[in-house]
């Protein structure tokens, strides 16, 4: 029975990749059937219905972005794109990711972000990777090795960070070239994309980077320096011109929130050939961090409904880390979805949990996500009942500090170890007012869903 199951399995995937080798476009409703059989987790199922409905309103933003996306990105990219990132990565892969997390009784995730390095051409205020070391490279035998021990648990794909990954482009490109099953993505400062950049980044085709950028030219520079948003305006057109799949990464804060959150703005990226938009709101990592960049409880549930209202409207995918825990059901860190290598190799549940009590140089993946701060992280999630309140560090920092010294895990930052206690006393007042306001949001989102559901019975 196995073996039938498999051998119709195997006709099902090579039907799918026939569609897509011969005209994904007009196979769209084709290849999402085929897809829907390997579908087991609700969430996707609905998604997937979700977006095969949306595809019969051709004024659905859902719509506009599948169209524009083969109409506007090269072949080649389309095609990496639906075999790696949405057939590998998100559906063949996860069967595998789910029984060695059941085997093993630890979290498997989705994908791995990494450092390829620290160094960086920017100094932004309140970046993160700040802290660490400046002179940090993970080898490219050890970014292959993880790749290629993250294949055998059912990981497809690999983010990049830093300092500035592009400072590393060759070799970012050649594990692109040698892991084609795989997909990339990056995020990146966007100053050092050239058009030759571009154009090899379209020819690996699996390469789709993500554009931090902090509104227009104002907000841009004032966190990244003076002439950033001219330079890395620049590398959107680039990536644009050569049919390259890409996005943003915006960080909202005190004081660009209203512009992150407008209409003009979502334009402007849309306009400059943006697929996709992942959002993260200002974490005060480090002792000097600038904790007024926080947002304040208003300023967060102000990006929490615009983006819900700017779904329905604009053809480009967004996700907000923070205020879309609902959808995944609270911190996708600590391995359960995703975890941080950093450029010296410390193996950190989150890229803003600066933590640690592995490296990778020294152990297997397998044996890094067995690590007791990774142990701690999956005992304790969800952190918080309402999913609007997911992160250990800035809704429920007493969580980090349990984490950290039951792990008996070491600060990664050489030049200021932050103990935890100093992130409780930072966050601790911002959680509690954001507790307010995103209890009284999950109890109106809940009561939403009953009405809804109540009508469709």
């Amino acid at each position: 029975m196995k073996s039938l199951k498999k051998f119709a399995s195997q006709v099902a995937v090579n039907k799918t990749i026939d569609y897509i080798e011969k005209n994904p476009k007009d196979n769209i409703d084709n290849i999402l059937n085929f897809t829907e059989k390997f579908l087991k987790n609700p969430r996707d199922i609905r998604l997937l219905k979700k977006v095969k409905s949306e595809l019969n309103d051709f004024d659905s933003p859902w719509t506009k972005l599948i169209y524009n996306f083969f109409d506007e990105v090269e072949i080649n990219g389309q095609k990496k794109f639906i075999k790696n990132f949405f057939l590998n990565a998100s559906i063949f892969g996860l069967p595998k990711e789910k029984s060695i997390a059941k085997e093993e009784d630890i979290n498997v995730p989705w994908t791995i972000l990494m450092d390829p390095t620290s160094r960086c051409n920017l100094k932004c205020d309140g970046c993160w990777a700040n802290e660490y070391n400046k002179t940090d490279d993970l080898s490219f035998e050890t970014m292959d090795r993880i790749i290629r021990e993250g294949k055998e648990l059912g990981i497809y794909m690999y983010i990049f960070s830093g300092g500035e990954p592009f400072v590393r482009i060759d070799d970012i490109l050649k594990l692109c070239e040698t892991h084609q099953d795989c997909y990339f993505t990056c995020f990146t400062n966007g100053t050092l994309i050239t058009k030759d950049i571009a154009k090899r980044i379209g020819e690996v085709g699996n390469f789709a980077p993500g554009i931090s950028i902090e509104g227009f030219e104002e907000a841009t520079d004032y966190r990244r320096g003076e002439g950033t948003f001219k330079k890395l305006s620049k590398g959107m057109d680039y990536l644009k011109e050569e049919g390259v799949l890409y996005g943003v990464s915006v960080c909202y804060h005190h004081h660009n929130y209203k512009e992150i959150g407008s209409e003009e703005f979502y334009d402007f990226v849309i306009d400059k050939g943006a697929y996709f938009m992942w959002l993260f709101t200002y974490m005060p990592i480090g002792k000097d961090a600038n904790t007024d960049l926080c947002c304040r409880p208003d300023e967060r549930e102000y990006m929490y409904n615009k983006v819900r209202e700017f779904r329905k409207t604009k053809p480009i995918f967004t996700m907000d880390f923070w205020n879309d825990g609902e959808y995944v059901d609270g911190c996708i860190a600590g391995g359960r979805n995703y975890f941080h290598i950093n450029a010296n190799g410390d193996v950190e549940p989150c890229a803003f949990v600066h933590y640690s009590d592995t490296n990778i140089k020294d152990v297997s993946l397998l044996e890094a996500l067995k690590s007791p701060l990774f142990k701690a992280y999956k005992k304790r999630q969800p952190f918080n009942s309402n999913h609007l309140r997911p992160c250990p560090i800035l809704d429920n920092p007493e969580k980090i500090v349990e984490m950290v010294h039951e792990a008996n895990s070491m600060s990664t930052q050489p030049l200021d170890k932050e103990p935890p206690e100093n992130l409780y006393d930072k966050c601790k007042p911002i959680a509690h007012k954001w507790s307010k306001t995103a209890d009284r949001l999950w109890e109106k989102d809940r009561n939403d869903d009953n009405k809804n559901n109540k009508k469709g019975a």
